[in-house]
């Protein structure tokens, strides 16, 4: 490219975008896999559309892939530097998420009068002064990916399947990357099929070349070289939310000395949950595809009776479904691992985007009393932290947990160290002795009110156990009022004093700062980032404190809310965690900043917010 100087950035975004099933999230996969090989810090977000199968160049049919690459990475970032836009649909729908100057590559073939209209445009974008002000890469891709394939494709459909890896050629060169792990992904995945391997590198090395070969004063295509990530020492893997928290799980259920179980029902987000932990019949794990979603739980409480780490998957609609079962694995005090990957509600409400609405129902949502852990997750990679630490929850206080993952963070992907589990703690069941004379069903620890777990088959210990209230100690059927105030104020105080065996809420920051700013569950990279911005780039004097532990709450968090005049909860719904906070703490004023429009937040209209409160 006629030598011209590579700029050196220390993070960049890239966002794919194109028709359902252009192979946008593939590219973005690849792209993301080999800049981490590379030695980049990585964050993912992939975009996908909820209906099925859409019209061919609608809007409603765009699917995206955004990956941030830099030298330290917390979020999938906000505008992209670089937009890869296969149709006009996937211009019109995400030219917006594209940064003043940024560079947006179009494939100039499926530019045709049918599509732009198809795509709400009035005429051809291209021809107009609205990318005036963007670096714009007019590529014929299908054009040129179908003459690359023509001696090995003869069928045009075939031929046009290739050009999400022209486009993943072309960032390739942008960047600086090889080809060598998408080369390796190919053979591997079409081992069985040669002519799509070799087609498909054949066109990866043609979009490379297309760029290395293009005259810059006619297309004006910059390169970049990214900052590489200082990393800790050790192996690492890109990995989802999703796979992390089925890793989570299995880990945990070594640590017990149980083995796994999983009774679920496929629902959007959390399906890849079920189906990564069916690939593990090896690690003693059992998976039970439920025809419905109270089948997956009752299944699970079954097991749990039977002495596994009992798990159920399932996202927002899928909870609510599951609220009878969870009240009787509350009542009959047996250990329960709900997985909640949040998305955008009500109802079937926006299948496919992230969403934090479902935390009033994970607190409040089961008849009479029937209090719950909850604890959240705040990356992709720390979901196998918060998985192992819910099943710990729920085998060592005989109690379901709720885990509020989401959208973001279960689709979302970003590297992962893997673990040595010698790192972990044991996980200490409190088991019965077989014929211990002393043994009822409902005789608790004095300390931390947990009952004990007597599985069946253990000599001497027949007990009885449902839904009916049990009397205190023995477990039979009882209906006395005074004792039923106590067993519900027994499950209450189980889970409240859990507080005093947890860590201790933390803060960064200045006890002395002008700001506190309040998150929880997935929104922790865009805080953070946003956070260190104010921080560093305008010198401002701002806090941040992040909560995992939801249900009960850390025993200092009050403590830690009354050192600071201003506060501002974050979160992606309409102020659950701060009504919630301002209900176990009343007298302290909060402010709240909210989104909810099935999109994480971006850091700079987080920087805005928190220098507009600052500036107060």
């Amino acid at each position: 490219m006629n030598g011209q100087k590579i700029l050196k950035r220390e993070d960049a975004v890239v966002k794919f975008v194109g028709d359902s099933g252009d192979g946008m999230q593939l590219s973005g996969t690849l792209f993301s896999d080999t800049s981490a090989l590379d030695g980049n810090d990585i964050a993912t977000f992939p975009d996908y559309p909820a209906e099925i199968r859409a019209p061919h160049n609608t809007i409603a049919g765009v699917s995206g892939f955004q990956v941030h690459i830099g030298s330290r990475i917390y979020s999938s970032g906000d505008k992209a530097d670089v937009l890869i836009c296969m149709n006009p649909a996937s211009l019109k729908s995400n030219f917006k998420w594209a940064r003043h100057g940024a560079t947006i590559i179009v494939d100039t073939d499926t530019f045709t009068d049918d599509a732009i209209r198809k795509a709400g445009y009035e005429s051809n974008p291209l021809d107009g002064e609205t990318l005036a002000d963007y670096n714009v890469v007019k590529a014929p891709i299908t054009q040129l990916t179908t003459q690359a394939v023509k001696d090995i494709f003869t069928d045009r459909k075939s031929a046009e399947r290739c050009r999400n890896m022209f486009a993943l050629g072309m960032i390739f060169f942008i960047f600086g990357k090889t080809t060598d792990h998408a080369d390796q992904y190919l053979e591997t995945k079409f081992k069985n099929k040669p002519d799509v391997i070799q087609a498909n590198k054949i066109v990866i090395r043609a979009g490379y070349n297309y760029c290395e070969n293009v005259d810059v004063q006619e297309v004006p295509l910059q390169q970049v070289e990214v900052a590489h990530a200082k990393m800790e020492k050790g192996k690492y893997r890109n990995i989802t939310g999703n796979t992390a928290t089925a890793w989570g799980l299995l880990a945990a259920a070594e640590k017990a000395g149980l083995p796994l179980y999983l009774g679920s029902y496929p629902i959007t987000p959390a399906t890849d949950i079920m189906v990564e932990l069916a690939k593990r019949k090896s690690l003693n794990c059992r998976v039970f595809q439920a025809e419905d979603e109270i089948a997956g739980i009752c299944s699970a409480i079954g097991a749990s009776f039977a002495g596994n780490l009992a798990c159920t998957s399932t996202s927002g609609p899928g909870l609510s479904l599951k609220s009878e079962a969870l009240g009787l694995a509350v009542m009959t005090e047996l250990p329960l691992v709900v997985i909640d990957v949040q998305r955008g509600g009500p109802s079937t409400g926006m299948p496919t985007k992230t969403e934090q609405g479902d935390l009033n129902q994970a607190l409040f949502g089961r008849n009479g009393e029937a209090p719950c852990i909850i604890v959240a997750p705040s990356t992709s990679a720390n979901c196998f932290d918060w998985a192992f630490e819910a099943a710990r929850l729920a085998l060592e206080n005989m109690t379901p947990v709720i885990l509020l993952s989401d959208a973001y963070l279960g689709n979302g992907s970003q590297l992962f160290k893997i673990p040595s589990l010698s790192d972990y703690p044991k996980i200490n069941p409190p088991f019965a002795k077989e014929n211990d004379p002393d043994y009822m069903p409902y005789k608790r620890d004095a300390q931390t009110l947990v009952r004990q777990w007597a599985i069946p088959g253990m000599e001497g210990l027949r007990h009885r156990i449902g839904g009916l209230e049990k009397t205190d100690g023995k477990g039979e059927v009882s209906t006395d009022n005074l004792n039923h105030e106590k067993m519900v104020t027994y499950r209450r105080d189980k889970v409240l004093r859990l507080a005093d065996r947890l860590p201790l809420q933390t803060v960064d920051g200045d006890a002395q700062a002008d700001l506190l700013v309040v998150g929880w569950g997935g929104t922790a990279g865009a805080l953070r980032t946003a956070v260190e911005k104010v921080r560093n780039e305008y010198g401002k004097k701002i806090a941040y404190t992040h909560f995992n532990y939801i249900s009960p709450l850390p025993k200092n968090t009050e403590e830690i809310l009354r050192r600071y005049k201003k506060i501002v909860v974050c979160e992606l719904n309409m102020g659950q965690f701060v009504n919630y906070l301002r209900m176990n703490y009343q007298g302290l004023i909060f402010r709240q900043y909210n989104k909810i429009q099935g999109l994480p937040f971006e850091v700079g209209e987080l920087v805005d917010e928190f220098l507009k409160i600052i500036g107060e």
